[in-house]
Order: C-alpha cells, then structure tokens, then sequence
C-alpha cells in the first residue's frame, strides 16, 4: 500500500526469521490434520510428475503448501503469471529447507473469474513493435472462464509462432497449440497449458472451477452468506480506515451484495444481503467467492502458510484481512512476489551497438537524444556549444561596459540571456532530430529494444507474454528465473 507502513491490523504479520516461520507453519499445520484435505482436492489438481511427487510428501507428513494463483489469460498471459509461479516454488523450496516439513507450491488457476476482458487478449513483440493477440467476445457477461468457449485462434497463434522466432525449444510451442484448440474453452486452455509448463518443476495446478474446489470452498461461502451483514459492515469499516489513513481501497464496495457469487444460467452474480440467509440454506446453488474472499477460502481448504501476491493483491489484502475477521477465521499471509524484467541476448547487443543500458530506454525522449548527439558531427556539437558560450560570454561584457552609466537594468539582460539560449536549444533540437533521421538502424533497434522490455511504456512482465521467450531460451530462462526467485525467497524469511 506505497512506501509507508500500514497500520496494524490491516495484513496478517509477516514473519521475521526462521524461527518465527516456523511457529507460523506449526500453527498452519494444526489446522489441517493428515491428508483429507490433498484427497478432497486431487480431481481438481490433477498431479502428475515432480508435482505429484512433492505433493505426496506433504501428504504424507503432514506438510504445508504456498500458493499463489491469477486469472486465465490468452496464451498463459503476462509475464507475471509466471514469475508468480516461480515465486511460490521458490518460497516453497526455501521454508522446506529452512523448517525440515515438506512444503509444496501451488498455483490457483481462477478459471471461475468471469471478467472476459482481463482474460482475451496477450500482448507479444514483433517486428519492432507490440502486438495485441485478442479474443472476440462471445459469451454473456459473468460467464466464468472455464465455461467461455476458445474459439478458433489459428490467426492470434500465427503471430504468436512468428514472434516466438525459430525457437530451439519447440516443445513449449507444441504444448500452447495443444491446449489452445478450438473445442477447448479459455480457462480449460489455460489450465492445461500451465500444467504441461509448470508440473515439470513440481507446481501443482489447482482448476478453481473443478466442483471438487467448489464442494471443499462451500462450507466456507455459506457460512459468508450467514453472516453477510457483519462481513459487510467489517469489510465497508476497513475501507473508511483505508481511505482515512490516504490509501485507497483496493476493491470497491458494492452496496447490498455480499461478497459470495452464485450461478444462474451459467452466469455469476453476486448474492444481494437481503437474500444471503436464504441462499445460504439452498443446496442447489452454485457458490464461488469474490476477490476478497477467496483467499480466505484458499487458507481455509488448503494448509497454506504463504500467498505470494502482486502489488495490487497485496493492497486488497487489507480488506481481506476484516472479512476474514469477521467470519472468525484465519487471516492469509501474503508476501510480495518476485519482480523482474528478461533482457534477452538480442536485445542485449542491440543496447551494446547504442551504447545504452536498460536504465537508458527508460525515460521518454532519453535516448533518442543520445542517438542525436551521437550522430551529430563534431563540429556541429562544437559550433552550438560555442554559441551557448559566446551569448554568456558576450552579455557578461555588456553588463560590465555599462556598470559607469546602466542603460538597461539587469533584469532585461537575464531575460535577452533566457531567450537567446532558448533559441540556440530549438536549434539544437532541430539539428539534433535531423541527424537522428539518418540512424535508420539505431532508430529500429531502439523501437525494437522498448517492444522487448518496455511494450508500450509498461513494465515488460505486466504486459508481454512469456511464450515466445521460453521456446527460444527453454531450461536456461527458467533457471536464471529461478535463481533470482531464490534470493527473493531469502529475503522473505530473513535468510541468506
């Protein structure tokens, strides 16, 4: 919630040093004895591999999950669904280290959001410029994604193999068309690409629309339901307090709903409070939780000592913290994810032929102007340098020619001073932009350098899609992902 500190109450302590996560986890594991929990929820993982594996050994000592989860998007989405993953296992891998229990990663894959324009486009890099892969709607509003038919999307991954390149790692590629058929639908796309990408490594894949998360979530819906208006109130208090303390709630309140969805026609909507208690007696509705729920569902179904969240989840976690409260349950714990931003070889030398590093395409206007005054002839740079020099020089010897009998005041010299120099700058900039014309090849490297790492002026990982990246670099990408997650993971439990 920014760089200052929230107030206390709002998140689920963070803990600090091994000691203190391990009387966190102990507390974890005591909620959740032996593997009922695994069997409830295994149609819906569909385990096989190393995440089958990682995931037998927490069931069979009693063991601890971190999990972490985003919505469906085109083609596996932005870059930070990923590194989100590769976040939760390294968390995972660290506290098992650290506290000797089996920990396993999980990653919650929202097929049940039904927010369609989150989830039908991906943005990818091609011929020096962003590209936008989209889906053309057709499902009714609060269709949840895992009932949104795909479609055909033979053009949209056409582009995508094209930006991919001629990729050495072909098998990422076979695996996104595989699950990206026409008779499949968004989320159930999703989910199978994930797993072919993510079970390898032992990241266990969870279909939140599976009925088995529904039956095991329902418990916990209901009883929202039954105490709608105190979750309410809880959650519309912590908002004021939010506000108040110059935030802003991450989740707008809806007036007179709960925060429990049901089905109608294949359709979510919210359950209003006044019909809560009602809804909550009824077994034959279909219940999922909203934004600010669901965590609180997750640590209830799963024993999860860890949610790793984005900037934005874990602002909204201040107010899960209230509903959870209010229904007399667990707070989650969430910890920030791993950040980062994949500067491919290519990219490297085309910033090496410009004499730049990152930090150098960052800023607008930046480096086109280095590329200016690169190309720019020396005499050129030393004859504009030189007026700058002379106008000073010049006005200075006015001044000092008149000091016996002032004919202008000084303020009128500072301001002849201000507007020459702002003339020779417009004429700077207009030699500057003329020479830059003529770096054809530093122009493109440049658009094609910001494609790569700034698409569109954005964060690389909020926008750009991951793909075409893993089937060109495959193993080498995800373990130069994993060992700064790593570091990360250390700096969570306070351990070098």
């Amino acid at each position: 919630m920014g760089a200052r500190r929230a107030p206390l109450g709002w998140f689920a302590a963070r803990p600090r040093g091994v000691e203190q996560w391990s009387a966190h986890a102990e507390t974890v594991r005591r909620g959740f004895d032996g593997a009922h929990w695994l069997d409830a929820l295994r149609p819906a993982l569909q385990l096989s591999g190393t995440a089958h594996e990682r995931m037998a050994r927490v069931a069979a000592n009693n063991g601890l999950v971190v999990t972490t989860g985003q919505q469906p998007g085109l083609f596996g989405g932005p870059g930070y669904t990923w590194l989100k993953a590769i976040s939760a296992l390294a968390l995972a891998d660290r506290l098992e280290r650290e506290l000797g229990v089996p920990v396993a990663p999980v990653f919650w894959a929202a097929t049940d959001d039904a927010d369609f324009e989150e989830a039908c486009f991906t943005d990818v890099s091609l011929d020096n410029s962003v590209h936008r892969l989209s889906l053309a709607k057709r499902v009714a509003d609060g269709t949840v994604m895992a009932q949104a038919p795909l479609g055909d999307v033979t053009d949209q991954m056409r582009v995508l193999l094209e930006a991919a390149g001629s990729a050495a790692h072909r098998e990422v590629l076979v695996s996104l068309q595989r699950a990206y058929r026409a008779d499949a639908t968004i989320g159930s796309a999703y989910v199978e690409f994930l797993r072919d990408m993510l079970q390898p490594m032992g990241i266990a894949v969870l279909d939140s629309w599976h009925p088995a998360v529904r039956a095991a979530a329902r418990p916990t819906l209901v009883n929202a339901l039954a105490r709608a208006a105190v979750v309410d109130e809880a959650v519309a208090l912590r908002s004021v307090s939010i506000e108040r303390g110059g935030y802003r709630a991450q989740v707008a309140r809806v007036a007179k709903l709960s925060l429990v969805f049901r089905s109608v026609d294949g359709r979510k909507e919210r359950v209003p409070l006044a019909q809560a208690i009602e809804a909550s007696q009824r077994d034959d509705l279909v219940l999922s939780a909203n934004v600010l729920l669901r965590p609180v569902v997750e640590r209830q179904i799963m024993p999860t000592v860890a949610y790793v969240g984005g900037p934005g989840e874990i602002a909204y976690f201040a107010q899960v913290s209230a509903a959870a409260e209010a229904l007399g349950l667990a707070v989650p714990l969430v910890v920030p994810r791993w950040s980062a931003t994949v500067i491919e070889p290519a990219v490297d030398r085309m910033l090496g032929r410009l004499g730049m590093v990152f930090e150098d395409i960052r800023a607008p206007h930046v480096a086109e102007r280095r590329i200016g005054e690169r190309a720019m002839p020396a005499g050129v740079r030393d004859a504009l340098a030189s007026m700058q020099a002379i106008v000073d020089q010049q006005l200075v010897a006015l001044d000092e020619a008149q000091k016996g009998r002032p004919l202008v005041d000084a303020a009128v010299i500072q301001g002849a001073k201000k507007e020459l120099h702002h003339r020779i700058e417009r004429l700077e900039r207009r030699v500057r932009t003329a020479a830059t014309r003529g770096e054809a090849q530093a122009i493109a490297d440049l658009a094609a350098i910001r494609a790569a790492v700034l698409p569109r002026g954005e964060r690389q990982e909020r926008s750009l899609n991951f793909a075409p990246m893993f089937a060109r670099h495959g193993d080498t990408l995800w373990a130069q992902l994993r060992t700064g997650a790593a570091m990360h993971a250390g700096s969570l439990i306070g351990t070098p």
